[in-house]
């Protein structure tokens, strides 16, 4: 089993412990060999845990400084949220959808997520910056 975490962390990119928890439940990998010391099995997390994910393909270049910038920029003024958690930033590599990017964090319950959601700084970035420099995206939340 330990072996079988470890490819699946290496392979799907699922850093985060709630990400990899969550996946290797779902595809019934976890045993209690698998769990490193200090990190929460998906049925010690709340129930009312959110993960929101987004994937996108942006209308810049790829690799061009206005792509780097809004990836920096999104990861810093996201993460000054302060009920955004475990942000992340992921290049997209797999051949089956078109999507480059994707922006993964954790909200504790629903009332965060809308707070997030309805945050000032959310507003802005989506309005001045999402609106205008993302050419398709999907966004996918899951619970527990």
């Amino acid at each position: 089993m330990h072996k079988v975490h470890q490819n699946l962390s290496c392979i799907t990119g699922y850093r985060s412990i709630a990400h990899r928890s969550l996946f290797m439940v779902r595809l019934g990998y976890v045993s209690s060999q698998s769990q490193k010391k200090g990190e929460m099995s998906v049925s010690e997390q709340s129930k009312e845990w959110i993960l929101h994910s987004v994937i996108f393909s942006l209308k810049h270049e790829e690799g061009s400084e206005e792509e780097r910038r809004f990836l920096e920029d999104g990861e810093r003024i996201l993460t000054s949220i302060p009920v955004v958690n475990n942000f992340r930033v992921y290049k997209q590599v797999s051949p089956k959808n078109e999507y480059r990017h994707g922006f993964a964090m954790e909200f504790a319950n629903q009332d965060d997520y809308e707070a997030y959601n309805d945050h000032p700084l959310h507003v802005q970035f989506v309005n001045e910056r999402w609106l205008t420099e993302v050419e398709k995206f999907l966004e996918i939340d899951y619970k527990n």
